[in-house]
């Protein structure tokens, strides 16, 4: 082949990869930005090797996106902008490819905006070793290739990382849809008219809320036991004049899938201005989380204007 038709080649070979990069980046970095600018880097490196000498080209493109990863996971500026409390993953629609791998509960798991978060509190190399294993299925003996580590090393950092997870989240298994989507429409039918004890009832007694105050505070507004989170949902849901001019008109309220959890999407137009997601454990919510700044909604916004939704729970919020 000419070098014409074997660039060609070579970029067919890259692409092919691309999305599975892009998932394996994602679920590593919890933001779509930062896993797109990883694969492009990735690209740059493949561009520039002698990819003749490369045998296997799905195991060299994704050592080199894991290390481009660990290296932004380690970097001072990620160290600043993922401080406990100010960080929340960017949220994907489901269907997005960006989410990957979803024919076992560890892969759709993994992927959810609970484990997302609660893979902050890993090192690096133990959010990397978890990824690799629970989500991508590699033998300790490709992610030691992968990281340049041992066998056994990575074995205790998978080790350590199941368990900080595990002692950090709380399971109830995977929700039924169609329960799923009555609690989340029965929570917003008693947000929208203030039924305060109705909220209560739909939480658990230790429920969390946790909103990025649409990127106008430096840190995440949290708040604590179900009687704050109904209170705050009760004045949030509230509909009013100055809401609505800041959301640029009337919103269309949808119910809609959000990395695999129930979620609530505000769409004024084709514009998605507020996505609130929950996490439901035993018929009830345990945390509810409010997304609306605007960059970490650019994605999932794109995803929205290709797809089909069903009518809106509320036609005009």
């Amino acid at each position: 082949m000419d070098s014409t038709a074997v660039d060609r080649f070579d970029m067919s070979r890259f692409e092919a990869g691309r999305a599975r990069l892009a998932s394996l980046a994602y679920r590593l970095l919890g933001s779509a930005t930062d896993a797109e600018d990883a694969v492009q880097d990735a690209f740059l490196h493949w561009q520039a090797a002698d990819r003749e000498r490369i045998e296997m080209p799905e195991a060299w493109l994704t050592k080199v996106v894991t290390n481009l990863c660990l290296d932004r996971l380690r970097s001072a500026r990620a160290r600043r902008e993922r401080a406990v409390g100010a960080w929340l993953p960017e949220p994907l629609l489901d269907g997005d490819p960006m989410l990957g791998p979803a024919d076992t509960f560890e892969q759709r798991e993994s992927v959810s905006l609970a484990v997302l978060t609660l893979m902050e509190r890993l090192s690096p190399v133990e959010r990397t070793v978890y990824v690799l294993r629970e989500a991508f299925s590699h033998s300790h003996a490709e992610i030691a290739e992968i990281l340049d580590l041992t066998e056994s090393a990575s074995q205790q950092h998978l080790h350590r990382a199941r368990r900080r997870v595990t002692a950090a989240r709380r399971r109830g298994g995977e929700v039924d849809p169609a329960s799923a989507r009555r609690i989340v429409e029965e929570f917003l039918a008693a947000a929208s008219s203030g039924r305060t004890e109705r909220l209560v009832a739909l939480l658990t007694d230790d429920a969390t809320a946790v909103s990025d105050g649409a990127g106008l505070t430096e840190k995440l507004l949290r708040y604590d036991t179900a009687q704050r989170v109904a209170a705050v949902a009760r004045a949030g849901f509230r509909p009013t004049p100055a809401k609505r001019r800041l959301a640029g008109g009337p919103s269309a309220v949808h119910y809609a899938l959000v990395n695999g959890g129930p979620a609530l999407l505000f769409v004024p137009g084709d514009q998605v201005v507020g996505a609130v997601t929950f996490d439901i454990a035993d018929g009830r919510i345990t945390t509810v989380r409010g997304i609306a700044a605007p960059a970490r909604l650019t994605r999932l916004t794109d995803a929205w204007r290709r797809h089909a939704p069903d009518p809106p729970l509320v036609a005009a919020w």
